[in-house]
């Protein structure tokens, strides 16, 4: 059973402009000559965090890890009264890798994402395939309206109904299918005594659902009411426009991808983002390799994921 590499820091970090008043922050660690590799992370607006430079070897891997705009320690911060969204798509995101490629002198990386960072990889991978080594995806997010709907809008409410009752409880005048948009209104709201519960709300209801087992200090850490701010406007925002795809786009353009070598590691038991649209992604891309952990959820620390995980970039190291 493989597991997380040893705590390692940066080598070298930056602040990069990618326009629009945004700045996005970058590191590396690892081998500065080895095999590059960027992570995206999940939410959109979840950030990065050091545990996931611990994905890949070291003494093998050039390491970038980026915060996406709006998150993390890029600027302007989401979490902000007055943020504005309008220049934070999907979009600008696959513009803003390209940028840090360029930026690194990159010209070839593999690319790894899980959750909303496996629709980023797809996103970009299919705009650039030529810039992508590999693929390592998990707990795969394409952001169909079935998908929104299954966590956001009541079925999976069906399966947590403690969890789902503290989550519409914030959302009262929400209207049956509506808890997205009526999330979007309040979390607008520059008063933070109105957006901040909203958004406490909407992280902590994802956390809760993140992990097979519970995870209490997970739930706390999503419900600091900053990181909370950010992480549901970005997410609630990328929601409401459907990602800024045409419906089933990322499946559709998937063949595009047939030459990249590719993993899609899922967890069975996934509340947040359901099996069914890995299996949807491994149809339209049967050359991928596909791993379907049957005593897992959607945490990428969950041991067979991780197992899984680490197994993919140790063989494409």
């Amino acid at each position: 059973m493989r597991t997380l590499y040893p705590p390692l820091e940066p080598n070298r970090t930056g602040m990069l402009d990618v326009g629009d008043g945004h700045s996005v922050y970058w590191e590396e660690s690892g081998a500065p000559s080895g095999k590059p590799v960027v992570f995206l992370h999940g939410g959109p607006g979840g950030g990065s965090s050091p545990a996931h430079r611990r994905l890949f070897d070291p003494a093998r891997y050039r390491i970038v890890v980026l915060d996406q705009r709006g998150c993390g320690r890029s600027t302007p911060h989401a979490g902000e009264p007055d943020a504005d969204l309008s220049a934070n798509t999907t979009w600008h995101l696959v513009a803003d890798l390209e940028l840090l490629r360029e930026h690194l002198g990159i010209e070839r990386w593999q690319v790894f994402g899980g959750s909303w960072g496996s629709t980023l990889a797809l996103a970009y991978a299919q705009t650039h395939p030529a810039r992508v080594t590999e693929l390592v995806l998990r707990g795969i997010f394409t952001l169909r309206t079935a998908e929104i709907d299954w966590f956001y809008e009541g079925p999976a409410g069906m399966m947590a109904p403690d969890r789902w009752e503290k989550f519409t409880a914030a959302a009262p005048n929400a209207v049956p299918g509506g808890y997205v948009e009526e999330f979007g209104r309040l979390l607008s709201d520059p008063d933070p005594a109105v957006h901040g519960p909203a958004a406490v709300a909407w992280a902590t209801w994802e956390a809760s659902g993140i992990s097979l087992l519970p995870r209490p200090e997970l739930v706390e850490a999503y419900g600091e009411v900053r990181y909370a701010t950010a992480f549901a406007r970005i997410e609630n925002h990328f929601f409401r426009h459907d990602g800024w795809f045409t419906p089933g786009q990322l499946i559709a353009d998937a063949p595009r991808l047939a030459d990249i070598p590719t993993v899609i590691v899922q967890g069975r038991y996934d509340l947040c983002t359901p099996a069914v649209t890995a299996w949807d992604l491994h149809r339209a891309l049967p050359g991928a390799k596909f791993v379907l952990v049957d005593d897992a959820g959607h945490a990428f620390d969950e041991l067979g994921i991780l197992d899984a995980l680490v197994t993919a970039t140790d063989d494409f190291r």
